[in-house]
C-alpha cells in the first residue's frame, strides 16, 4: 500500500477559515436550539428549518438557514466530523470563496431534490383534501376520514388535532346541526396546514455528500479508512455511499426520517460542479 496516498486530516486549530467557521456556527445553532427548546419550548426548526414552499411556516431564508440546523447530537456530530475530514482539503485546494460557493450550491441542490420528493409524496394527500374542501358534504368528508392513508396520519402525527375535533363533530352530527360542516371545513384547513408544516428539512448532510463527491472526483485514489479500520479508495467510497442512499431512498418510508434524496441531490450537484469547473480551468484551482 502507498502510505503517501493516504489522507490524514489536520488538527481543528489548523482548519482553514470557512470550514472552521461553518463548524462553529453549526455547533452554536445546535446549542441555541437545545437551550430554547428546554427553557422556552421554542422549536427553532420551525423558523430556520426548510419547509415546503406552500406550507404556512415557509420563509425564503430557510433555503440557507436549514444548513445550520440539526435534529439531534448524532446528526450534528457526524455532519461536522465529515466537514472536518473533507472540508479542509477542499478549501485548501480551491480557496475560501470557491469552497463556500460549492458548499452552498450543494446544499441548495440537496434541498431542491428533497422538495421534489416531498411534492410527489404529499400531493395525493393535499389533492384529496382540496377536492373535499371544494365539494364539502358530510359524506365526502367522512369518506376521506375513513381512507387508510388519512387514518395512518391522524393516528401517528396528528392525533391531538384529530381528537380535539372528533368529539365536537360527532356531537354536532348527532344533532344534525349545520355546525358539523363548519367544524369539518376548519379541521381540513388546520390539518392541511399542519401536514404541510410537518415536512421540515434540516442539516448539512446534503452539502456533506457534495463535499464527499468533490473529494472523490479530485482525489479518486486517495485512501480513506472506513470506520477508522477498513482502507478504501475515495472513488469507491463515493460510489458506495451513492448506491446506498439511492437504495435507502427508494425503500424508505416516512418513519425513516432521513432525507436520502437530499443526500443524493447534494452528491449529484457536487459532481456536476466539479465537471463544469474542470472544463473551465480558471475556475478550477
Amino acid at each position: 500500500m502507498n502510505f503517501n496516498n493516504q489522507y490524514r486530516p489536520g488538527a481543528f486549530g489548523g482548519l482553514p477559515v470557512v470550514t472552521k467557521n461553518i463548524i462553529i456556527i453549526n455547533v452554536l445553532f445546535y446549542l441555541l436550539s437545545v437551550a430554547l427548546q428546554s427553557s422556552q419550548n421554542i422549536d427553532l426548526n420551525k423558523y430556520l428549518g426548510l419547509h415546503y414552499p406552500s406550507a404556512p411556516d415557509f420563509k425564503p431564508h430557510q433555503f440557507i438557514t436549514y444548513l445550520f440546523m440539526h435534529g439531534n447530537i448524532q446528526h450534528i456530530f457526524f455532519n461536522m466530523f465529515g466537514l472536518y475530514i473533507f472540508g479542509q482539503v477542499l478549501e485548501q485546494t480551491w480557496g475560501p470563496k470557491r469552497f463556500l460557493i460549492f458548499y452552498v450550491l450543494t446544499g441548495l441542490g440537496a434541498a431542491l431534490a428533497q422538495l421534489v420528493v416531498i411534492y410527489f409524496t404529499s400531493s395525493p394527500v393535499i389533492d384529496a383534501i382540496t377536492l373535499v374542501q371544494n365539494n364539502l358534504t358530510r359524506e365526502s368528508f367522512e369518506n376521506l376520514l375513513s381512507t387508510p392513508q388519512f387514518q395512518s396520519n391522524v393516528s401517528f402525527e396528528f392525533v391531538s388535532l384529530y381528537n380535539d375535533f372528533v368529539n365536537q363533530y360527532n356531537l354536532a352530527s348527532q344533532e344534525n346541526s349545520p355546525r358539523a360542516l363548519s367544524l369539518a371545513s376548519q379541521f381540513l384547513l388546520d390539518y392541511k396546514n399542519q401536514y404541510l408544516n410537518s415536512h421540515v428539512i434540516v442539516g448539512a448532510s446534503g452539502s456533506l455528500f457534495g463535499l464527499l463527491g468533490g473529494f472523490g472526483m479530485l482525489f479518486p485514489n486517495r485512501m480513506l479508512y472506513l470506520y477508522f479500520l477498513f482502507p478504501i479508495k475515495a472513488k469507491w467510497l463515493v460510489i458506495a455511499y451513492g448506491a446506498i442512499e439511492l437504495f435507502s431512498g427508494i425503500r424508505s418510508d416516512a418513519a425513516d426520517n432521513v432525507a436520502h434524496f437530499a443526500h443524493l441531490g447534494g452528491l449529484f450537484v457536487g459532481v456536476i460542479i466539479i465537471l463544469i469547473w474542470r472544463k473551465d480551468k480558471q475556475h478550477f484551482y
